[in-house]
């Protein structure tokens, strides 16, 4: 199933994703810092969610409460818990 996930307190301004039998696919990043942003869906590709959220739940970027990643775990719960 396709998601798309408006951020909150980044440079990036949307996450669209699929979760496809258990797996994260297709993770892609609108705005923001594109080098790192596509690693980050790179890595995570094929990953289990609860893994992503694991790795990303809480970090930060500088002084802000929250990144890139961290806005990524948020979305991929709120997909996952409806």
């Amino acid at each position: 199933m396709h998601y798309t996930y408006k951020t909150y307190g980044t440079c990036s301004t949307m996450i669209d994703f699929d979760i496809e039998d258990g797996k994260l696919h297709n993770i892609v990043f609108t705005n923001g810092c594109n080098g790192n942003l596509k690693s980050i869906g790179r890595l995570l590709e094929g990953a289990t969610p609860e893994f992503a959220i694991e790795r990303l739940d809480g970090v930060r970027c500088g002084s802000n409460s929250t990144s890139c990643g961290d806005q990524l775990a948020r979305a991929i719960k709120q997909a996952i818990n409806g």
